[in-house]
């Protein structure tokens, strides 16, 4: 599924961070992203394989810093290998409560909780208060971060 064309707001915000229409941080960054993460998750004993949204994400907002326009400490961080001891085992219950495969793009730089994308596109975050849904896609979690949108809890979208 494509995103959604971002908006002005989110565009420019994007721009500011260093993203522009058409960034590819090509294949050898985007495997090496991918392989780090699924090799960590083997050996937490929760393999994950990743995704096409997810795939598509990184490749298109890799290693960007994308900073929260009123939060100095908040970014999303768009490194999908950040993450904790035990984050796999979390993950894959997220993912089964949701009926969709997950993987990890980046993490909230602020309290470091993990941005998922799932099959579908839509976004979420592990955090260690639980888990939320960000967006319908990726310029919907972008609003919603930096407009301070709602996040509802991740098992009101629970199959």
């Amino acid at each position: 599924m494509a995103p959604t064309v971002p908006s002005p707001q989110v565009s420019d915000w994007l721009a500011q961070h260093g993203w522009f229409p058409g960034r590819d941080i090509g294949d050898e960054e985007v495997d090496d992203f991918i392989s780090v993460r699924v090799r960590d998750a083997t050996e937490q004993g929760f393999p994950m394989e990743p995704v096409d949204a997810a795939v598509r994400v990184i490749r298109t907002y890799g290693g960007l810093k994308l900073a929260h326009p009123r939060a100095s400490d908040s970014a999303f961080e768009m490194d999908p290998t950040g993450g904790y001891d035990g984050d796999a085992r979390e993950i894959a219950e997220m993912s089964t409560g949701l009926g969709e495969k997950l993987f990890p793009v980046g993490f909230e730089s602020s309290e470091f909780g993990i941005l998922l994308v799932g099959e579908t596109a839509r976004w979420f975050l592990l955090h260690h208060t639980g888990g939320y849904f960000l967006g319908q896609d990726e310029q919907d979690a972008f609003t919603r971060f930096i407009t301070n949108g709602d996040t509802p809890d991740v098992e009101d979208y629970f199959v």
